[in-house]
């Protein structure tokens, strides 16, 4: 029997359930607790490669990452690596996956395959719990604003990635896109307004220069990290981690120099984004 237990401001974990046998009535339990929350934790899991893409093709289509490497033999699957001789790990600062696509993604199944002996872990932020402690009148002006997220800083050409991680992406040419998306938008799953701006992909407010937009950004990403709208995540070997990209942010803790940390990501595709 599925048991859930609410964790703060975002995320639940869910205990009593085998993702390699989920019946319908559990999944529709699922898909009522994952737009609730947008964030949701299973551990004990022993998930193949191939019941991991069978849990994930229950949400929808799956997107395929155009700039990470894929594991071996499955395109689908993202692989999410730090060796022992990096220096650097992927997602470590606050951000949320693919909001630089034009129909930016539903969201992303993490699931852990090898872990640091301590440390690694993964830190989530809610933005419908933090656009809801903002002023009225601050309210009112991020309704009006639209924001540009882009890709091009980060896996173009003239991104600066560090040498010993360059490996871990490719096509660096296909990141020549940039969207925009309003900065306060109506949840396509809870319909709660939810801040839709993050440090790793939006660059400024649309109308305005990025030096004009920085103030107001660095205000709205200090707010979103604040304690109370965050949690931190212990990994355990065979957790996941399913997270809404529209509802949260995530950063990857690097602490754990000299050890190896290997996860497998599933992504699948959203719809497009309305105030």
């Amino acid at each position: 029997m599925i048991q859930c237990t609410p964790i703060g401001a975002v995320g639940a974990e869910v205990d009593g359930i085998d993702l390699n046998m989920i019946s319908d009535e559990d999944l529709e339990n699922l898909k009522a607790l994952f737009a609730e929350t947008g964030l949701l934790f299973f551990r004990d899991q022993e998930l193949s490669p191939e019941a991991h893409l069978d849990f994930a093709k229950k949400w929808g289509p799956i997107n395929v990452n155009r700039f990470f490497t894929p594991v071996e033999g499955y395109p689908s699957i993202a692989e999410v690596r730090k060796e022992p001789h990096q220096q650097y790990n992927i997602g470590g600062n606050w951000h949320t996956d693919h909001s630089y696509d034009q129909i930016p993604a539903l969201g992303s199944m993490l699931y852990a395959k090898e872990l640091p002996k301590v440390g690694g872990d993964t830190l989530f932020a809610g933005c419908a719990a933090a656009f809801d402690t903002l002023s009225e009148g601050m309210k009112s002006t991020l309704r009006s604003l639209r924001a540009v997220h882009s890709s091009r800083h980060v896996f173009g050409k003239s991104a600066a990635i560090p040498d010993d991680m360059a490996d871990l992406f490719g096509n660096a040419d296909k990141a020549l896109q940039d969207a925009e998306h309003p900065v306060v938008i109506k949840h396509p799953l809870s319909g709660r307004e939810t801040l839709y701006v993050n440090p790793g992909f939006t660059t400024r407010f649309v109308g305005w220069t990025e030096k004009e937009s920085n103030s107001l950004l660095s205000l709205l990403y200090e707010h979103i990290s604040r304690p109370e709208h965050t949690y931190r995540f212990q990994w355990s070997k065979g957790a996941l981690a399913f997270w809404d990209n529209r509802a949260t942010w995530h950063l990857a803790v690097n602490d754990y120099p000299g050890e190896t940390r290997l996860m497998h990501r599933i992504t699948i595709e959203g719809e497009p984004l309305e105030p």
